[in-house]
């Protein structure tokens, strides 16, 4: 049966909607944090074990409801890289169909340098969610990322909600993904690798989300103590594993911490997208304390465009072979154009998520016509500079925010 209808509502688009639109979302936000509260109430007299197994699972479909019904937009600084712009060569001398933007990422050969970002999984209707982007991503030549895998841990049988390799046996690239915090409540390697066996992924993700679990009415917050944990597990895991924020981005204290363990890379999931923050405070009950720092904080962090630079300044030179210290940009991916300028910016990929779940909500081919559509204005944009693959891509000129083209900055010199 087709799950239900969702609204996909973007937050800039937000601003421009009229009043009876602002009424039924603000309407939508309080039903489901009533839902939420419910549970939540039902939760504290259950047993513990399973009270919280069905929390978990609970809490995805809720999460896949008020990204796609709410606003949950992050407040203030944007992007980052809607503000800046790639030289234009009106006299290119490539020709557009000789464009290759083909990358290797961790050991895997990707068509263009683009993921599906990580979204859900652990209910039957992620499960769906996670087979529509993983064929539309195969069927692209593309990666993708997913959610984490803490519900498939704490309930192995919900496994199949992640396991997309059996829809999409040529997907290129697939990262598996689990909460660094959980290392310190009693997750440890052989759970790791079992999840990324399970699923058969490639690499793994393992997000560091501290706003968000602070926020998180249920959330885990005992974060002392990690970077040697991680120096622990990481090695032990046998994939490339990826530092990742969910939405607040790489600060370069962050950055500098990330380097000295033995990381592949690092996706920046910058300001600007999807507020986690604020996901959770619709989540949490309407008077709560985190209801209302969850709003405060929407926009706390540091951009995609900053962590990008400061990600590729602290990691030094992208590897050409794509096997370690990469750099993935996402937050508020949304163009080519915001594609381009990541890697001008010391990007070596940039992933994508909001756009694809509402695409998914639709079909699988609504998901490969967006990314079919990214590919080409990224390839577009690449002949439109002069560019014939990547690695020339990298080497454009990007201009400033507000820079005329005396101020125009030379991206190679940007880099160590």
């Amino acid at each position: 049966m087709r799950p239900q209808a969702w609204i996909a509502c973007d937050h800039k688009a937000n601003s421009r909607t009229d009043t009876s639109t602002s009424t039924r979302a603000s309407v939508t936000v309080r039903a489901l944090r009533s839902t939420v509260e419910v549970r939540l109430g039902n939760v504290a007299t259950t047993s513990g074990i399973e009270s919280a197994r069905e929390l978990i699972s609970t809490r995805k479909d809720h999460h896949l409801d008020l990204c796609l019904r709410a606003d949950v937009g992050s407040r203030g600084p944007a992007t980052g890289l809607g503000g800046w712009t790639l030289e234009y060569d009106a006299l290119p001398e490539v020709d557009l169909e000789d464009v290759d933007l083909s990358v290797t990422l961790f050991g895997k050969k990707l068509r263009a340098p683009i993921l599906v970002g990580a979204m859900t999984g652990g209910t039957d209707r992620a499960a769906l969610v996670n087979r529509r982007l993983a064929r539309a991503a195969a069927r692209c030549g593309l990666g993708m990322a997913l959610g984490s895998q803490r519900a498939m841990i704490v309930r192995p049988e919900l496994g199949a909600t992640f396991d997309v390799r059996a829809s999409a046996p040529d997907l290129p690239l697939l990262i598996a993904n689990v909460g660094a915090v959980q290392l310190n409540y009693g997750v440890g390697t052989s759970e790791i690798r079992s999840a990324i066996e399970r699923v058969g992924a490639d690499a793994i993700d393992v997000h560091l989300n501290a706003l968000q679990e602070a926020i998180q009415p249920e959330g885990d917050t005992r974060f002392k103590g990690l970077v040697a944990r991680l120096a622990d597990t990481l090695p032990q895991l046998g994939v490339p594993a990826i530092a990742k924020e969910v939405g607040a981005g790489i600060s370069e204290r962050a950055a500098r911490k990330i380097a000295r363990l033995p990381f592949a890379g690092i996706e920046v999931a910058g300001t600007g997208g999807t507020s986690w923050a604020r996901v959770e405070s619709h989540r949490a009950p309407a008077a709560s304390m985190q209801a209302e720092v969850g709003e405060r904080l929407a926009g706390f962090g540091v951009s995609t465009a900053e962590s990008v630079r400061i990600c590729r300044r602290v990691l030094g030179a992208s590897d050409p072979s794509g096997l370690q210290r990469s750099v993935i940009a996402s937050g508020g991916v949304r163009h080519g154009m915001d594609v381009a300028v990541a890697i001008a910016l010391g990007a070596d990929a940039a992933a994508l998520a909001k756009p694809l779940l509402a695409a998914a909500d639709e079909s699988e081919d609504a998901v490969v016509r967006v990314l079919e559509t990214l590919i080409f204005e990224l390839r577009v944009i690449a002949f439109c500079c002069g560019a014939r693959d990547v690695a020339e891509l990298r080497a454009v000129r990007a201009i400033a925010p507000g820079a005329a083209m005396p101020g125009v900055v030379d991206q190679v010199e940007a880099r160590p």
